[in-house]
């Protein structure tokens, strides 16, 4: 079923990860022949292996290395996933690094054989995720992304392509299995009764009356059909804030590893639900009322204005770059209004997945209470019914924002 592994392919581990690190010359600019390395294991995700190296004597020379192994690492070797999704990683890297260099980390190379690719540490940074949980607020965040977006996207597009290199691009990065995983646990089995979904059992009424709704199947099932049919940009396929890293002054995008060519809006909906995900959880996480209130305006004040940086950009990078008769700007406009209705029924999809299905987020999962964790769970899964059934009302990123503000948490279940 897949490519079979090469011969030369071992799994590193804490032992063996030094000595390759040692046998690699392209890392000697970090590294001095025969000093002392340190290393850990920092793997966190579903997938694969990360481990962080660093030169004993100063740990500011330092890189990481992911590893991909032959099977799903959060299930073990019952669910088999093919190696090679390394080498679509490294080549969505190189691409994002040659269009958004700022916010993409530097690869210092892949190795074909062991699946793996050595990459910048960014030590100094901190996967958005956590960081929200705590309620950090990232000032700069909303105009890097969607920066990283405008770029990203359009310039993988046939906007800005040629119409043989795209063609050409589309082949390259071609990703079945990885897109699979995403057919089957976003667009398929949240939807329905399945062994792997892992809903909270306070949650279930509010589930099953989700998974009875005829008219919400219907649209899961246009988005679905937007998400296998229509190869618009190539896009990093899994653009949620746990690939994310942050500070103060800089985010990084990482984790390309699910890229392939699909609709723009899966991206951009992506980050701006995990956005919402997490303002559903401050529905409980933050007890002070006006606390709350200041957090989640800074989230939907980021939505809002990551959309506009977006927009912004992309009228500079693209549009400025078409030809206005076969695209007049009255074309320009209605694509801008289609993306935005695709984010919102894509980004809904990825909220409900994230309540119902397989590989929850802790902003809300990781709630001790389980009541508390009951009401942000409902609450997201209200917004996210709310985004996917209103999208085509919706005209501006401010239309947006208000259908997901006006929901509210249903729990206890209430018919």
């Amino acid at each position: 079923m897949f490519t079979e592994l090469s011969p030369k392919y071992r799994a590193l581990d804490i032992d063996t990860v030094v000595d390759y690190v040692r046998s690699r010359p392209e890392l000697l600019e970090i590294f001095r022949e025969g000093e002392d390395l340190e290393a850990v294991e920092v793997g966190d995700g579903n997938l694969n292996l990360v481990f962080k190296v660093w030169a004993k004597a100063d740990r500011r020379r330092t890189v990481v290395l992911k590893q991909a192994l032959p099977y799903v690492r959060l299930v073990g070797e019952s669910w088999p996933m093919p190696a090679d999704r390394a080498r679509i990683e490294a080549q969505a890297l190189e691409v994002e690094y040659r269009l958004v260099p700022q916010h993409t980390p530097r690869t210092y190379f892949y190795d074909p054989d062991m699946y793996l690719i050595a990459m910048q540490n960014l030590d100094d940074h901190i996967i958005m995720r956590k960081g929200l949980i705590q309620g950090i607020k990232y000032p700069h965040f909303a105009e890097h992304i969607g920066l990283f977006l405008a770029r990203t996207l359009g310039g993988t597009s046939d906007l800005m392509l040629d119409y043989r290199t795209k063609k050409l691009e589309v082949a390259r990065f071609i990703n079945p299995e990885l897109c699979k995983i995403t057919e089957d646990l976003i667009f398929t089995e949240p939807y329905r009764r399945t062994e792997r979904n892992a809903f909270h059992k306070e949650l279930e009424p509010q589930v099953l009356a989700l998974q009875a709704d005829d008219d919400l199947r219907v649209e899961v099932a246009q988005m679905k059909e937007k998400f296998m049919t229509h190869a618009q940009a190539l896009i990093h396929g899994d653009l949620h804030t746990g690939s994310i890293m942050v500070n103060q002054t800089d985010t990084y995008v990482i984790d390309p590893e699910f890229a392939f060519y699909g609709p723009m809006g899966f991206d951009i909906g992506a980050v701006i639900g995990n956005l919402f995900l997490n303002y559903a959880a401050h529905e409980v996480r933050t007890k002070d009322p006006d606390q709350r209130a200041d957090f989640r305006k800074y989230l939907t004040d980021t939505v809002i204005d990551l959309w506009k940086v977006f927009e912004r950009e992309f009228n500079s990078f693209v549009w400025s770059q078409v030809d206005p008769i076969n695209m007049p700007p009255a074309y320009q406009r209605d694509y801008m209004v289609r993306l935005l209705q695709d984010t919102a029924g894509l980004g809904a999809c990825k909220m409900m997945r994230r309540v119902i299905g397989l590989a929850g987020v802790v902003d809300i999962r990781g709630i001790e209470d389980v009541h508390e964790r009951a009401i942000a769970g409902s609450l997201a899964l209200h917004i996210g019914v709310a985004l996917i059934k209103r999208r085509r009302e919706m005209q501006t990123i401010e239309d947006l924002v208000a259908i997901a503000t006006e929901c509210r948490p249903t729990y206890p279940w209430k018919e």
